[in-house]
């Protein structure tokens, strides 16, 4: 009898381990999957930029050596040195930057105020106009740019420009159809700023307001300093998204005519002709050389601001609802 209660209990405690030692081995199959996912997802987005990283500082020769794949044998640093001369690098990114961060800055208080009054208030007509943002981000630009073209070329909003100085003002060749455009939530990617916003603010219980309300806060104060500050997480999101987009704009800035001295990025399509011009450099695959010293230099800022704020950033993302 004993016999075969041993022999029973050895069977249940075999079939046990071989249950353990089966979802054991399925775990270690499906980690081996995602890392195999992971790692042919980040290989299809780094390997341009790597491919470009070593492209920079390789020499003349290496360039030309069939040989040389991804390490070069005579790495320098002499396209960098002659890009930020050609570029005006430090001069360029300097008002760049300035440029992006202060239609970052409209962008943020213009949207998130937007937002908040749309998940927080009602008013006639307030699915009509969330309508509109929704549109606003569906509709690709390209399909207005005329129209937008023909407004700030004769910028004569209900004619009181001309009926003050007798003639429209035309603002081609200058940075004001940007700030006006972003002043008024109409700027790049605003729609999607606005609706990133009403879905955080939506998220936020009510009773934080109700709180402030009783104390005797008003709308400004509450929104100011009680809810905008517990929408960091949004905010630094928008931040991200209005840099990096406003950083790489190039379609507006070509639209409105922009200085070069300005959008650094409108540099790098010229890069080519200045190196063939200025330095008689007349090979191509040199050319290319610098051209890629100088998209890694344009983009050196941007994965500076992303490395320092991507904590910040997931979690906006993730409490906003933004999905795809």
């Amino acid at each position: 009898m004993n016999k075969y209660i041993y022999k029973i209990r050895f069977t249940l405690n075999d079939r046990h381990m071989m249950q353990i030692l089966a979802n054991d081995t399925k775990k270690l199959v499906l980690m081996v999957i995602r890392i195999a996912i992971l790692i042919g997802v980040c290989y299809v987005i780094l390997a341009p930029i790597i491919g470009m990283a070593v492209n920079s500082i390789s020499s003349n020769a290496d360039a030309h050596d069939p040989m040389v794949y991804v390490i070069p044998r005579n790495p320098t640093w002499e396209r960098y040195e002659l890009v930020i001369e050609r570029m005006d690098y430090w001069g360029t990114m300097g008002r760049n930057l300035l440029y992006t961060f202060a239609l970052t800055g409209i962008q943020l208080f213009v949207c998130s105020m937007v937002g908040y009054g749309f998940a927080r208030f009602n008013f006639p007509f307030k699915n009509l106009l969330f309508g509109c943002v929704v549109i606003m981000i569906v509709i690709p630009a390209h399909t207005i740019m005329l129209p937008i073209y023909m407004t700030f070329r004769e910028f004569d909003p209900l004619g009181i420009v001309s009926l003050i100085t007798g003639s429209s003002i035309n603002m081609m060749s200058t940075t004001a159809p940007m700030y006006i455009m972003t002043l008024f939530g109409c700027g790049v990617r605003s729609g999607l700023y606005i609706y990133i916003f009403t879905q955080f603010f939506r998220g936020l219980p009510k009773e934080i307001e109700e709180a402030a309300f009783v104390d005797g806060a008003g709308v400004w104060y509450t929104y100011f300093r009680i809810m905008l500050v517990n929408a960091m997480p949004a905010v630094v999101t928008v931040a991200v998204f209005s840099m990096v987009w406003q950083f790489n704009d190039t379609f507006y800035a070509k639209l409105f005519l922009i200085s070069d001295n300005v959008v650094i990025g409108k540099k790098i399509s010229t890069l080519q002709a200045t190196i063939s011009n200025q330095d008689r450099i007349m090979d191509l695959v040199v050319q290319e050389l610098y051209l890629n010293a100088g998209i890694i230099l344009v983009l050196l800022p941007i994965v500076i601001i992303y490395i320092v704020l991507q904590k910040y950033f997931i979690e906006g993302v993730e409490r906003s609802g933004i999905v795809g």
